[in-house]
């Protein structure tokens, strides 16, 4: 188990991002991470790393900036940030609690596979470090109302460490598309299944030579009420906790029989 319950005052709390050091939900990530503690530190990646997946650099340096006292940027992946965050910024005195996001648009179902936000807390989570990932989800087309996650926010950070989850699972948390006063609720839940990809739109290049764009189609209807994509699509927030060993034991014991 990881050293939970956490005293949230006393934390020391590691916040990143995959949107970039400039994106707006990580001015309210830091917002919601002051509010439980003065000892924050952020290290985010310099430029967009969206759908990164758990992408570690080792074919170039990494160059690490320090832009002011507790702040610091990676020209590397989300991963890259969290592993130099906790083996060398901070390696002194470890971060208690590693709160990535708020992501621009939501991580449910299958999006956590491809996710940089699910992954900075994936590494926290490998690193021994409890980790909470935070997305904001909001329809295409309209703009992002941060408002669920900075007023919900905190909240759910004070409600899920007062619990104790094992060291290889992280939480999951999605906000809604609403406006705080009209959020419905919280919920536990399972990631319902949606994919990502079935809108492939052709096109020609201004110089004619054809391209592919990955689209945003996904099947979000018939989806079971008791999974984050129902949750969040009602108007509550989703927490999931998500479990690190993809090890599927049932199948595991029935191909130890034809291998025996």
């Amino acid at each position: 188990m990881f050293d939970l319950p956490v005293d949230l005052s006393k934390a020391r709390i590691l916040v990143t991002n995959d949107d970039g050091i400039h994106a707006n939900g990580l001015k309210v990530l830091e917002r919601i991470a002051r509010s439980l503690t003065d000892d924050v530190w952020v290290v985010a990646p310099e430029t967009e790393q969206s759908a990164a997946s758990h992408s570690l650099t080792i074919n170039r340096p990494l160059r690490l900036r320090k832009l002011e006292e507790k702040r610091f940027t990676v020209d590397g992946t989300p991963t890259d940030c969290v592993l130099l965050a906790v083996n060398h910024v901070m390696k002194d005195a470890r971060p208690t609690l590693v709160l990535s996001g708020v992501n621009q648009g939501s991580n449910i179902g299958e999006d956590v596979t491809y996710s940089g936000t699910i992954a900075a807390a994936m590494e926290a989570t490998l690193l021994g470090v409890p980790a909470i990932a935070m997305s904001q989800h909001y329809e295409n087309g309209s703009p992002i109302d941060w408002s669920a996650a900075e007023a919900h926010g905190a909240d759910v950070v004070r409600r899920a460490v007062t619990v104790a989850w094992p060291k290889n699972v992280l939480l999951n948390v999605n906000f809604p598309a609403r406006p705080a006063r009209e959020v419905s609720g919280m919920q536990v839940v399972r990631h319902g299944k949606r994919k990502i990809g079935d809108e492939l739109l052709e096109r020609v290049d201004p110089r004619g030579k054809p391209y592919i764009w990955i689209g945003t189609l996904r099947g979000e209807a018939d989806v079971a009420p008791d999974t984050d994509i129902h949750v969040v699509f009602s108007g509550g927030i989703s927490i999931t906790p998500v479990y690190l060993d993809l090890t599927h034991v049932p199948t595991l014991l029935t191909l130890k029989q034809a291998f025996e």
